[in-house]
């Protein structure tokens, strides 16, 4: 009974949260945001050395939306390590935009 209450609610919860699709480590989206994501956060800090995302975090939604003018295809919600001189601490949360063409607008990771 515990195992039907389970599967009824993933069922449900993945109906109202809208299109999700499966990731992998290699999808094109997820390579550019972690590759935009990393040279903006070593333009900021030197000693950044890599960002590993966490692929259990990540949600990957289609979108059709706007913002401004800009259309938005996808967003992309999860979290990642940051490495500095090759230590990394506690996962910082990160939201990426990618646009047409996959195209990454915009890539923001919390600050702690």
């Amino acid at each position: 009974m515990l195992i039907k209450n389970v599967v009824a609610t993933s069922v449900i919860l993945g109906l109202l949260t809208g299109t999700c699709i499966a990731q992998t480590a290699d999808d094109p989206a997820i390579t550019a945001c972690k590759s935009t994501g990393l040279l903006a956060l070593q333009e900021k800090s030197k000693d950044i050395s890599d960002l590993v995302i966490d692929m259990e975090s990540v949600a990957m939604s289609k979108a059709d939306t706007t913002v401004g003018d800009v259309p938005i295809k996808m967003v992309i919600l999860g979290e990642a390590y940051i490495a500095r001189s090759g230590k990394t601490g506690a996962p910082d949360r990160f939201v990426c935009l990618v646009g047409d063409k996959g195209k990454v607008l915009l890539t923001f990771f919390t600050a702690k």
